[in-house]
């Protein structure tokens, strides 16, 4: 009797030291990330307004544009970590290097679009005339870079499926005070002025891809795996990817709506949104990082054959997504009187932000078990769904937001909406994790 108690707080206990393992790890080169952002823009900041007004126009077209390849990671992992379980480190580097091709090709095509259409993209986002030059120098330098960016992610997701999530960290790290050291010689020692920081910046990404590329190279000898670009390889990475890319889109949608509708509030409105959507994002972070590590835990059970083990591991991070939600949304709740002023002196805006926090720290429980969820399922292949369900949320959460202006209630509904939006979300979630559909076992799905 007293066994299988035992049994279970000693499969737990496993469970919770691969999650550490994978998450804690996963969440500090996901922070590492936006610094990039951040350095650039407090290095050119001290060059003037336009500069400052022209890198966040550049910025934004280009987080958007890598962010929409993002499953280069997540499908990598996927693919990745079921051949790891199945014990075929040869394939599971192969099908990685497959996936470096495909962000390389994709990466050349991103520059062949960007470069020739630079100015008319930035005038899309309303630059005025001080500002368009900047962000018209600094957009063509940095898409340079994007190959690298996005081999960046495809490698990250390579060794996320071979259980390593500590050298992305180590190189996202390096590649933060690369970039912020560079920066400085190359905007003020040079005297490049924006170039110097658009220059800087695709100097470090390079760095952390070559980085990358050495350690999957090294290990592609070790295993005996082919470096050769696959035909087959890279189409069939593309497939699995395209389900992931429509769910991106999906979600970026969700937030180009939310913040059009935020504008449509009024000035106030729209100030107190950006600082709720940056914390949001923030927020988002930890219970991702989490995600990150269900996709490579449920990718190695499921390709070792222990569906058993799989939905053990999913068990357990549902509870961990629920606890670390909690305790986000309590600290959100405690920390409104002092988080607030770190961004606006504004009454105004003060008083539309501090109720649609209270949403906010209410909402993150449920993140947290669509954050866990998310990655499960995209852990075990499930991108086909993950990509119906996203456009089924879309097609709810628009019309809820739509009407806030209408029917009132200012940025409170509006984040309602959003909550409704992760409600929907966790719902069809939910579902499919029940109906253990997604339970397929193999080294491929």
């Amino acid at each position: 009797m007293t066994q299988a108690p035992e049994r279970s707080r000693t499969a737990r206990r496993r469970h919770d030291r691969e999650i550490i393992a994978l998450a804690v790890p996963a969440f500090g080169a996901l922070v590492a990330e936006p610094l990039f952002v951040l350095a650039d823009s407090a290095i050119v900041g001290h060059l003037g307004t336009a500069q400052l007004a022209g890198l966040g126009i550049a910025s934004a077209l280009l987080t958007t544009a890598v962010s929409v390849f993002v499953f280069l990671a997540y499908a990598t992992t996927a693919a990745v970590s079921r051949r790891v379980g199945a014990g075929d480190l040869q394939s599971a580097i192969r099908q990685g290097m497959d996936g470096i091709w495909l962000a390389l090709l994709l990466g050349a095509a991103v520059i062949a679009v960007v470069l020739p259409t630079a100015p008319w993209l930035v005038d899309l986002f309303g630059a005025s005339d001080t500002a368009a030059p900047y962000a018209i120098t600094y957009l063509r330098i940095s898409a340079l870079g994007i190959p690298a960016m996005l081999v960046v992610l495809a490698a990250t997701g390579v060794l996320r499926g071979l259980q390593n999530t500590r050298t992305p960290l180590y190189v996202a790290v390096a590649g933060f005070m690369a970039n912020a050291v560079l920066n400085v010689v190359l905007v003020y020692g040079a005297d490049l002025g924006i170039a110097g920081s658009a220059w800087g910046t695709v100097i470090a990404q390079c760095g952390m891809a070559a980085v990358y590329l050495w350690v999957v190279v090294r290990g592609a000898h070790r295993h005996g795996a082919s470096l050769r670009p696959d035909i087959a390889g890279i189409r069939a990475s593309a497939q699995a990817g395209v389900p992931l890319l429509v769910r991106t889109l999906s979600l970026r949608a969700i937030l180009m709506i939310a913040t059009a509708v935020a504008a449509r509030l009024g000035d106030a409105d729209i100030a107190a949104h950006q600082i709720i959507l940056s914390l949001w994002s923030l927020l988002a972070f930890a219970l991702d990082a989490i995600a990150i590590a269900g996709q490579a835990i449920i990718g190695r059970y499921l390709g070792a054959g222990d569906a058993q083990g799989a939905r053990d591991a999913c068990r357990r991070m549902v509870e961990w997504g629920v606890a670390v939600g909690l305790a986000l949304g309590l600290l959100v709740v405690l920390s409104r009187p002092a988080f607030l002023p770190l961004f606006t002196g504004d009454a105004a805006v003060k008083d539309a932000a501090l109720p649609a926090l209270v949403i906010v720290a209410v909402s993150q429980p449920i993140c947290g078990v669509v954050y866990v969820l998310d990655g499960v399922l995209m852990g075990a292949g499930d991108g086909p769904y993950l990509a119906w369900a996203m456009l089924l949320t879309l097609a709810v959460f628009t019309p809820a937001a739509l009407l806030v202006p209408a029917l009132g209630g200012g940025l409170t509904a509006l984040w309602a909406a959003m909550t409704l939006m992760m409600a929907m979300r966790l719902v069809t979630l939910w579902l499919r994790t029940r109906s253990g559909r997604w339970v397929v076992t193999g080294a491929t799905r």
